[in-house]
């Protein structure tokens, strides 16, 4: 009894040094991934995604998504974004729901996708925000709602984060003559 108390009381100690090696380890892999140092990022972010942590597990899914310092593989990016959107953190559950909706490392569902989006929509995410409105607009993933469709635009388009960005790139798409762009700030009152 004695002893596995002793183990116990161990294991409880050594928990806290686990959580701050693998902070530490995520914010080296961070610093490298930021320096375009792919290949020793990916070594001390897969260690501290190893060890659970949710960033980390998002940074390794964006390393396989776009083939940066590891060989493209969208199962793989789509398990660690799993893993980090299981864990609430928003980025993730929008690439988890792009991933669903455009099959991408797993099969397409829409009401997945749909589900996802709406996850990081409600955390902020601007991206989410969009993809939302438009899953509403169109009807994908859940009933096709007009006004629940401007709503999230308008969330979008004035996100502290990306507001700015995301209402440039649906204006430019605009002018392109993109018609679903074109119906978009049409439905929101915004100006080309």
């Amino acid at each position: 009894m004695k002893k596995l108390l002793s183990l116990l009381l161990l294991g409880m100690m050594c928990m806290p040094v686990f959580a701050q090696n693998a902070e530490k380890l995520y914010t080296e892999g961070k610093a490298l991934y930021e320096a375009k140092n792919y290949k020793a990022a990916y070594v001390k972010l897969k260690a501290a995604a190893d060890e659970g942590h949710k960033k980390a597990q998002y940074r390794l899914g964006r390393l396989f998504d776009k083939g940066n310092g590891v060989s493209e593989n969208d199962k793989q990016a789509f398990y660690w974004y799993l893993k980090s959107a299981e864990q609430g953190f928003a980025k993730a559950q929008y690439q988890v729901g792009k991933s669903y909706k455009n099959g991408e490392g797993v099969d397409e569902d829409r009401d997945k996708a749909f589900q996802y989006f709406k996850l990081a929509a409600e955390q902020g995410n601007g991206d989410a925000q969009f993809a939302l409105g438009k899953c509403y607009m169109k009807g994908k993933g859940c009933a096709v709602d007009m006004a629940k469709a401007k709503e999230w635009f308008l969330l979008a388009f004035n996100n502290e984060k990306d507001g700015k960005e995301i209402l440039q790139v649906v204006r430019e798409e605009a002018s392109y003559r993109d018609a679903d762009a074109k119906a978009i700030l049409k439905l929101t009152g915004i100006s080309k």
